[in-house]
């Protein structure tokens, strides 16, 4: 068994009983021809021996169909189990690297290669424990029957309506307001209709912020005929003081405030328990619906029975191109595509309109492509067996624009691919629903990295260090990218320099506070995880 010194093989995992009951099927010739010959038929003429033979033919086909079973569950390529020592061996090891991978920012043990290590986390923790004002402040308002409530209408994709979501629990809370369950604006560019509850686990959201902000399902009918005060006029970054002076009058008089397009509106510096309720809407209240969690721990599961595995989030799709100002360089052909769209919709391009494509390109404002992604992963030491999942839409140029990797990183699997028939049947055509299948497997995975900037890889972020650091790699593209460009660089420097430039972006703690403008949402320490020392001591 060479190939197992190589770890090349695939293995399903099948309960030792049936293992142990198909010993006894490998009858030999010579063994049957050992019984006597006047024998057989008077065994063959006993009831009993023939309701024994019956019993172990049926026994015998149920084995093989459960057998088949397993196979069928499991989408992988498979080899016939062997009892060899050395596959024995094999299977030990795949199993030690499968428990030793730690998903808590723990030691990695026996895992072989430094690519699946996990960052050292400093011992930080959750921890949102609110200032005993804040609780108070809670208790009191429980006693108090509501008479203000707080309608929000959220935009954009999954990963942008949650940080909408986030920030309209924490404005309920400045307000001392009741929020209704947000309404979800239909998506213009995918068409999704999904509400709150397909998306969401509505009665977990209540129990988890029952303390905090009173959730309601629709306003109570003392308040169905009242117009609203309609605060679309917020601007950017504002802080808790300008929400209380513009709405609070108001909304004590009308006692229903309308807010639209929450997206950045709220300051990124607040009070430390109002972060910490950030935290807790974000890491805690916002659960999946049990539909689409059930699925994604399904395919997170697939994922990991052959070990360790890295998520990414590649941003290929034709609508990021034309709206980065990037092209994929996929050929002159796509490239002239994307070039001609953008001359036709120039409003679909997001800033910086002055900027040529090579200067976005250096400036690090491009979503990597798939030969890029492929080597930056080959020189952080990506194993060529490495199991990867892929989240994003469509890429441009179809499954062509994925080639440079599926050469390098042959196991390579998404959602569709990964997922049995039907499985995804309900979620059809429901953009958000499919997001969230991704989200769930990419922050189970043991590493992750985005190809780009985004509301998925800040939340991923943020998520990842949450539950203990686990390993995040953030592409550092603007120092990164002039050695791409470096045809003469040998293959092992450029792989020494790109390790090198990444030894800091790894999914280490860091502080918020060190960050301009930055979501705690994405940099939880030390507002939201604390691990009993000071700063200095701790970074």
């Amino acid at each position: 068994m060479a190939r197992s010194k190589t770890k090349q093989l695939s293995y399903i995992a099948v309960p030792s009983q049936f293992i142990h009951s198909l010993h006894g099927l490998h009858l030999s010739p010579k063994k049957a021809a050992r019984f006597p010959g006047h024998r057989l038929p008077s065994l063959a003429r006993n009831p009993k021996f023939l309701l024994l033979l019956l019993f172990f033919l049926l026994a015998l086909l149920r084995t093989v169909r459960i057998g088949s079973e397993l196979h069928r569950l499991l989408p992988f390529p498979s080899v016939p189990c062997s009892h060899s020592s050395s596959t024995e061996s094999a299977w030990a090891a795949d199993k030690s690297a499968v428990v030793s991978v730690g998903v808590d920012g723990g030691d990695v043990g026996e895992v072989v290669g430094e690519f699946w290590r996990q960052p050292d986390g400093m011992g930080y923790s959750p921890c949102l424990n609110f200032s005993e004002e804040f609780r108070m402040e809670s208790e009191a308002a429980r006693g108090v029957r509501r008479r203000k409530y707080l309608l929000v209408v959220v935009s954009g994709g999954l990963n942008q309506q949650r940080n909408q979501i986030v920030d309209a629990v924490v404005i309920a809370r400045i307000l001392g307001a009741a929020l209704v369950v947000p309404v979800l604006q239909v998506n213009v560019i995918w068409g999704d209709e999904s509400e709150f509850s397909d998306i969401f686990d509505l009665e977990h959201f209540k129990r988890v912020l029952a303390d905090d902000v009173k959730v309601v399902s629709s306003l109570p009918s003392t308040h169905i005929r009242t117009r609203p005060v309609d605060g679309k006029q917020t601007p950017l970054n504002v802080p808790p003081s300008w929400i209380r002076n513009r709405f609070l009058k108001k909304l004590n008089r009308e006692g229903v405030l309308l807010l639209r397009g929450l997206d950045s509106r709220l300051s990124k510096d607040l009070p430390r328990d109002l972060q910490k309720l950030r935290c807790k809407v974000a890491f805690h209240a916002l659960r999946f619906a049990a539909p689409i969690q059930e699925l994604g721990n399904k395919l997170a599961m697939r994922m990991r029975s052959k070990g360790p595995y890295l998520a990414l989030h590649l941003r290929l799709e034709r609508d990021v191109w034309v709206r980065t100002g990037c092209l994929p360089g996929l050929s002159s052909e796509y490239d002239e595509i994307i070039q001609e769209e953008r001359k036709l919709h120039p409003k679909l391009l997001t800033g910086r309109s002055n900027m040529t494509y090579h200067e976005r390109k250096l400036a690090g404002f491009c979503p990597l492509n798939a030969l890029e992604v492929t080597r930056l992963l080959k020189a952080l030491g990506a194993p060529p067996d490495a199991m990867i999942y892929w989240a994003g839409g469509e890429p441009f140029g179809g499954p062509e624009a994925l080639l440079p990797l599926t050469r390098e990183f042959p196991h390579l699997y998404n959602k569709e691919n990964l997922s049995l028939p039907g499985e995804l049947e309900p979620f059809a055509k429901k953009a958000s629903l499919l997001a969230a299948i991704d989200y769930i497997v990419c922050e189970q995975s043991d590493v992750f990295m985005p190809s780009h900037g985004g509301n998925m890889g800040h939340l991923m972020q943020g998520h990842r260090a949450f539950a203990g650091h686990r390993k995040f790699i953030t592409p550092n593209k603007r120092q990164m990218l002039p050695y791409f460009l470096d045809a003469s660089l040998p293959e092992l420097e450029f792989h020494r320099i790109i390790k090198e430039l990444h030894r800091g972006s790894l999914g280490q703690p860091e502080w918020r506070s060190d960050k301009v403008d930055k979501d705690v949402t994405a940099f939880p320490a030390p507002e939201c995880m604390c691990n009993g020392t000071s700063r200095s001591s701790a970074l």
